[in-house]
């Protein structure tokens, strides 16, 4: 029997990617952004490569109500989901006291408030079957705080938290849910958000790559996935525990400054 996923995020980058990978393995899918016209091309494109179902849902995730309508709309059409994967996000650049506050919190609608309550609708259905797997895509970011991108760091690093405590929740079930933290990542993203102009991007790694690592360790139900990160970050990721918070806190500053 074909597995189906939800992906959030899907018409580009990392949903994009992930969308094609679980169709190369004869998946069927439930694709959901706000690009309808990208979707339906995706659709379009997998369905005839790989003999698939692909359901299109084209939805803005930050507004109210959009994820209780996604989940009956799902529910109503018999769309059985096996694979949630919750990779809709979106950041930004500058002094938190300077940004417009109303997209800081349309942020956090997306980054958090979407991904829990996605979470919470699909998991009734998991819990009553006892199967099911979740890949919520957080960011390495979720390992520190991040000035200059304040609000994303921290919703990072509730998706993390949160991630790995349902994951512990769920442990005497065959229901997995792995946290996947991508480093700087080669999508729409930095674009997006300003970060392509700092530091912190100059070497990004492949949606592709990313994708992959993160969908096998769904797959392999491993509770945290860590990719696209280069040998020097690696370093600098395990190190963030042993330095004084001040100076990562100045480094990263540094990192991210756009002006």
């Amino acid at each position: 029997m074909k597995k189906t996923a939800l992906i959030t995020g899907a018409s580009s980058g990392i949903g994009k990617e992930l969308a094609k990978i679980h169709a190369e393995k004869g998946g069927n899918l439930v694709i959901i952004a706000r690009s309808g016209e990208k979707l339906k091309a995706l659709k379009e494109r997998l369905e005839q490569d790989f003999n698939i179902d692909v359901y299109v849902i084209e939805k803005d995730l930050s507004k109210a109500n959009a994820t209780k309508d996604i989940y009956q709309e799902v529910t109503e059409n018999n769309i059985q989901i096996d694979y949630l994967i919750n990779n809709a996000g979106f950041g930004g650049v500058g002094r938190f006291y300077e940004r417009d506050i109303e997209t800081d919190l349309s942020m956090i609608d997306l980054n958090l408030r979407a991904l829990t309550a996605l979470t919470y609708y699909f998991l009734q259905d998991f819990v009553k079957r006892n199967e099911g797997k979740i890949l919520n895509v957080s960011s390495t970011a979720s390992l520190m705080p991040g000035p200059m991108q304040a609000v994303y760091f921290a919703t990072k690093s509730y998706v993390s938290s949160f991630s790995n405590a349902i994951a512990e929740e769920l442990s005497d079930t065959n229901i997995t849910v792995t946290n996947l933290m991508p480093g700087a990542t080669e999508t729409n993203f930095g674009k997006v958000s300003g970060m392509d102009k700092t530091e912190m991007f100059k070497n990004t790694a492949s949606a592709k790559t990313v994708a992959k690592d993160g969908y096998n360790g769904m797959i392999e139900g491993k509770i945290d996935v860590t990719s696209g990160l280069s040998t020097s970050q690696k370093i600098m990721t395990s190190l963030i525990p042993l330095l004084p918070k001040k100076s990562i806190l100045k480094q990263i500053k540094k990192m991210q400054d756009v002006d």
